[in-house]
């Protein structure tokens, strides 16, 4: 009778080890699954997973899952293999979803690829980043509560050129190259109690409108998380004109309209090129 009961005993803990073992090769799989997924026509903002303070928002697309109704989520634009997104269009999806077993540490733990579009609509007067035609300064729309002192150019916003194109800041330290990484940095300088210092995307510079001296034409230039390229700010001309055709001492000063991911404006900066 005791010997039974041992074996009985035995048997049990061969029977949780077993269940156990199973359990644990279900864990160590990838689970996929085919859903439908609607996507907005409405971008959304989302930060990298590294941007702790959340300073470069990015855009993206929020999409929503059949097993998760009502709850938007943001998702990379480049999120779903396979799908190209185009801001304002409404879009039904059938995806396969794949929830990974063992995800990169510095990545999600899911991945999407289109299976088929089941519906393409296109929504008229969508929110999102403003896309009509600046002609002036007057035509660029604020932020709410902006015009706010939140940005200011490093080193006081004041450059120097010479005939060969090699430039310098004012006190005579030297750049990266003009045409690979010169940049005009920003630096944060609204204190970091006041309300706006960390209030999501809507203050923070992410596009610049350039106001050239030499041009009425406005154009817009992107972020680079620490400032702008001055390869984006000035053109191929007008770095013509500042080494052969200005004398020495002459400057030209230069402003930014500093945008917000939807391309509305939160302050203007300035600086100043000077023919060294």
């Amino acid at each position: 009778m005791k010997t039974l009961k041992i074996w009985r005993i035995m048997f049990m803990m061969l029977a949780a080890f077993s269940i156990a073992s199973c359990s644990s090769d279900d864990d160590d799989k990838d689970i996929t699954k085919e859903i439908a997924m609607s996507v907005s026509a409405e971008p959304g903002v989302m930060y990298d997973l590294f941007d702790e303070i959340g300073e470069h928002p990015i855009e993206c697309m929020r999409v929503m899952t059949e097993d998760e109704p009502g709850q938007w989520q943001n998702l990379y634009f480049s999120g779903i293999k396979g799908f190209i997104y185009e801001r304002g269009h409404e879009y039904e999806l059938r995806v396969k979803r794949t929830i990974l077993a063992n995800p990169p540490q510095d990545g999600s733990n899911r991945t999407y690829e289109l299976v088929r579009i089941l519906g393409d609509k296109k929504v008229e007067d969508v929110a999102g980043p403003v896309e009509k035609e600046v002609k002036s300064e007057a035509d660029i729309e604020y932020e709410q509560q902006c015009p706010i002192e939140k940005y200011a150019i490093a080193k006081g916003g004041e450059y120097m050129v010479d005939a060969d194109g090699k430039m310098t800041y004012a006190d005579g330290t030297p750049t990266p190259e003009f045409d690979k990484y010169a940049q005009i940095y920003l630096e944060n300088i609204l204190d970091k109690s006041h309300p706006l210092w960390q209030s999501g995307a809507r203050y923070m510079a992410t596009y610049a409108y350039v106001l050239s001296p030499l041009t009425e034409e406005i154009r817009l230039v992107p972020n680079t998380h620490s400032g702008f390229l001055f390869k984006n700010i000035l053109t191929e001309s007008e770095m013509s004109h500042v080494q052969q055709s200005m004398k020495q001492g002459e400057t030209l000063h230069y402003g930014l309209v500093l945008c917000n991911v939807y391309k509305r404006g939160i302050q203007k900066v300035e600086f100043t090129i000077k023919k060294k």
